[in-house]
């Protein structure tokens, strides 16, 4: 019987075995991160809430709308409307006990997150909406050295849904270059004077990231004036302000 002859192995070029390991290297990997992840949410963050928990949570924010609609319901006096028109408000209260009204109207302020800060120019609008968030909010009257410093140290901006630091005068001058604002003075001025483009160079601006105060907030929702964190602080705003920026 004659021997028969081998079979010619099939050709694989290094290029692809190289491919194939580099697949299942990924494939692999890709494996021990999801199972890292599944074992950490049945660990960490998996809580099962009982009933009484959410019970209460109702019971808070229904306690939270009616004492929003109380707080509408008082007339603004004229000793309450700021002595300036520049007002600096921040968030200071997350959203455990929040009803969705309330919560609607710190959107309508740009405030979707705690510790975050707005510059916004004072009118009845927005000290009827103040009255409303109180207990969620603080604000008062920024002076100029704050001004500049937020701007400075925290500024950011948005153009075409991508967000910058404000260390370009370009990006500046190419999105407000119409309203002559070229350059990062330009901004501090016409939101610390309350300029005739304040509301375009505000929504030009980010939401401020602030730093959580140390032993400056205790948490209290009482107005400030009562020993709480809430309301109008007036000129001490600028003192809070230091501490956050």
């Amino acid at each position: 019987m004659a021997d028969e002859e081998p079979k010619p192995l099939n050709y694989v070029s290094e290029i692809v075995l190289k491919k194939r390991k580099n697949n299942e290297d990924w494939a692999n990997r890709r494996r021990e991160q999801l199972e890292q992840r599944v074992k950490k949410s049945k660990t960490d963050n998996f809580v099962i809430k009982k009933p009484e928990q959410f019970i209460r949570e109702f019971r808070d924010k229904e306690s939270d709308l009616i004492k929003m609609k109380h707080r509408a319901k008082r007339p603004i006096k004229a000793s309450k409307f700021p002595q300036s028109k520049l007002l600096f408000i921040i968030r200071i209260q997350g959203k455990n006990d929040m009803c969705p009204q309330t919560r609607k109207l710190l959107y309508s302020l740009r405030l979707r997150r705690i510790f975050t800060g707005v510059f916004v120019k004072a009118n009845e609008r927005v000290m009827g909406i103040l009255q409303k968030v109180e207990p969620y909010v603080t604000y008062g009257y920024p002076n100029l050295k704050s001004v500049n410093e937020l701007i400075y140290k925290k500024g950011l901006a948005k153009v075409n849904k991508q967000i910058y630091p404000l260390t370009d005068n370009n990006i500046i001058e190419q999105a407000m270059g119409e309203h002559k604002i070229i350059c990062i003075e330009d901004i501090v001025n016409e939101i610390a004077n309350v300029g005739s483009h304040f509301k375009e160079v505000s929504n030009f601006l980010c939401p401020f990231n602030l730093n959580k105060p140390e032993k400056a907030l205790q948490g209290k929702k009482r107005p400030f004036r009562d020993g709480g964190d809430a309301g109008n602080r007036e000129d001490q705003i600028n003192e809070l302000i230091s501490k956050m920026n």
